[in-house]
């Protein structure tokens, strides 16, 4: 009970300090944008490639991928991917069309925007990387018997589309200046999708070494995401 206590202490403590720095950001950026306006110029494809890879790729999802479909059959592990990536995608489509129904409803500024994905962002992240201290509790709960419904969550939601991810989409999205801008978006989107159907197919052949690189990897790159909030 006590550990447990310190455990939410703590990482309530680590949020409280990330919201007290983003706070203080936030005063710095108003004051220089009552200095000079504040240009907003859109990413790079090569930013927003990583950004997207880091929260919609496939180093989330190998562990849990590999959980559900532990001592299931080839093709049923095939038309589990394929439908959480189906649904991964559909959600990401009606995310982004959403997102630009109420920003242009609402007006909301682009550097207002970009700071609330960078908080989301930066908390979930310090969150994850925080938790990789936690002990793990032996779950006594026997695993449920796989099925198509996984697809669709936990498996597509929140496991593939997080919802930081959706955060930074539509903020991608919104920095677009036009058409061309949005398509480029969505084709990394697309491709990223591909790529994690491609994984969650080879997940049962990958080998454990290479799966716990790969997890070990998803960590570094957690902690450049916390640095990308920022």
């Amino acid at each position: 009970g006590n550990n447990c206590f310190r455990q939410k202490a703590g990482l309530l403590a680590v949020l409280i300090a990330g919201m007290v720095i983003l706070t203080d950001a936030s005063v710095v950026l108003a004051a220089e944008s009552a200095i000079k306006p504040l240009k907003i110029e859109p990413f790079p494809l090569s930013q927003i490639f990583t950004f997207m890879f880091i929260m919609l790729g496939p180093f989330k999802i190998i562990g849990p991928f590999s959980k559900m479909t532990k001592n299931a059959d080839a093709d049923f592990v095939r038309q589990l991917a394929l439908r959480a990536t189906l649904y991964s995608s559909l959600a990401l489509l009606l995310a982004a069309l959403l997102g630009d129904f109420f920003l242009g409803r609402y007006g909301i500024p682009l550097p207002v925007l970009s700071l609330a994905a960078g908080i989301i962002l930066f908390l979930v992240a310090l969150l994850n990387i925080v938790q990789q201290f936690t002990p793990v509790q032996r779950d006594t709960v026997t695993d449920p018997k796989p099925s198509m419904s996984m697809a669709l969550t936990p498996l597509a939601f929140p496991t593939i589309v997080t919802p930081y991810g959706i955060a930074a989409l539509v903020v991608f999205l919104a920095f677009s200046q036009d058409l061309q801008g949005q398509l480029m978006v969505g084709v990394v989107v697309l491709a990223i999708m591909i790529l994690n159907l491609i994984v969650m197919i080879l997940t049962p052949k990958i080998p454990l070494l290479l799966g716990t690189f790969l997890q070990i990897l998803g960590v570094v790159l957690g902690v450049i995401q916390v640095a990308l909030g920022l």
